[in-house]
């Protein structure tokens, strides 16, 4: 069951901010959560797979792998080593790819929530950030799977864990059904993953409803729905706290978006 709820003040994002269960044997406070900021809150939750491909998506998945691999080589050996690295260098690079990016701050889903490509459209609709429950996903995931992660005391996969399991998409599809999915910690391969906290859910084929499956699946999901009036606020707020591009984004293009917002005159 997915649970909507309003943010219509600063004070209401507190909540948000601050989920971290207390854990007695550690007497540490830890979160098991992501987060995914969308602009804008009717926008609906897709891979950039499913955009490009829509219903040929299946079919035409190994062959953009597959050609990404051999002309990516020169630039990275790792896309040779697995199906997963062509994804998460894919994904990294605007191939399109069956991940769907998840951070573990909340502040980054806020950041990219906030962030208008068209700042004139800041106002005119509401923004969203979705939570899950990594233990969660885990519960619903094949024993095989289980047992790997409980193995590791982790709560999700590196690259090395999941090519342990299987490097065949038609096998992870087989494996996950309509009822499960993996959560994917990419390497450090660049600055941008590690500012960005990030995390991918590797979508199976059997899943084509992303928000149906959260819907139907899980109890913890949540979406925030953020008023449009409290846009421009937050979005101020971020910056100064430097949640921005210049963070997320190093490079003279992360500099050259925070600059052009900064000076942008409503």
């Amino acid at each position: 069951m997915i649970q909507e709820i309003r943010i219509e003040t600063v004070e209401d994002l507190m909540p948000l901010l601050s989920e971290q269960e207390y854990r007695p044997e550690i007497g540490r406070n830890r979160s098991g959560y992501l987060y995914r900021g969308m602009p804008d809150s009717a926008y609906k939750m897709q891979t950039s797979l499913s955009r490009c491909c829509k219903h040929l998506q299946k079919t035409l998945e190994p062959a953009i792998l597959n050609n990404f691999a051999k002309y990516a080589v020169r630039e990275d050996l790792t896309v040779t080593q697995s199906v997963w690295n062509r994804m998460i260098t894919g994904q990294h690079n605007g191939l399109p790819t069956r991940l769907l990016d998840w951070s573990h701050s909340a502040l980054v889903a806020l950041h990219f929530a906030m962030t208008e490509e068209n700042l004139a459209e800041m106002a005119d609709h509401d923004c969203a950030v979705w939570r899950i429950d990594m233990n969660e996903q885990i519960n619903h995931l094949p024993e095989k799977y289980r047992m790997a992660v409980g193995k590791e005391q982790t709560t999700l996969f590196n690259v090395e864990m999941l090519s342990a399991i299987t490097d065949s998409l038609e096998q992870y599809d087989e494996d996950m059904g309509d009822h499960s999915m993996v959560i994917l910690e990419p390497p450090s391969t660049n600055s941008r993953i590690i500012m960005q906290y990030s995390f991918f859910s590797v979508i199976p084929m059997g899943i084509p409803d992303i928000e149906q499956y959260l819907d139907e699946r899980t109890e913890h999901t949540v979406k925030y729905v953020i008023d449009k009036r409290l846009r421009w606020r937050v979005r101020d707020m971020l910056d100064q706290l430097n949640i921005s591009e210049r963070l997320f984004f190093p490079g003279l293009d992360g500099l050259s978006k925070w600059i052009a917002r900064h000076y942008y005159v409503k």
